[in-house]
């Protein structure tokens, strides 16, 4: 029997779903109003076109592990010690990949909303009248 051993995007994914506890739309809404912090990676056009969660970081993916440790000295003011970052997307695959880096950074909490502000708008939860100004 073959065993296939190199990384797939498949593999790489299941990987990262596999440490997080993963978070439904409207169990994300009712961490955000326990005081967790919604992080959108999505790109600017995404968020033009779709909206985001009113409350939520927007944040492009390239420095988000600077953003969020807080012990970066980029530190956004919002990556407090103790924050719980839910990530999302808007299919929920690149915040899960997300989600682990940010866990392997030591933000143990960090996790992810399954399909991604796709789901949160078809589950009818809130959306910005104004979009969240993205950080950098």
């Amino acid at each position: 029997m073959i065993v296939i051993t190199e990384p797939t995007i498949s593999r790489l994914l299941a990987e990262a779903r596999g440490g997080l506890d993963r978070l439904t739309p409207a169990d994300a809404y009712a961490a955000q109003q326990d005081g967790a912090l919604l992080v959108d990676i999505r790109r600017e056009d995404q968020r033009e076109r779709f909206g985001a969660p009113p409350g939520s970081f927007p944040i492009d993916l390239t420095i988000l592990e600077w953003r969020l440790d807080p012990t970066s000295p980029w530190r956004s003011t919002l990556a407090a010690p103790g924050i719980r970052p839910v990530v999302f997307c808007q299919e929920g695959f690149s915040s899960s990949l997300a989600a682990a880096r940010l866990q392997a950074l030591g933000l143990v909490g960090a996790t992810d909303v399954e399909g991604g502000f796709a789901a949160w708008a078809e589950a009818g939860l809130p959306v910005a009248e104004t979009l969240p100004e993205r950080i950098f």
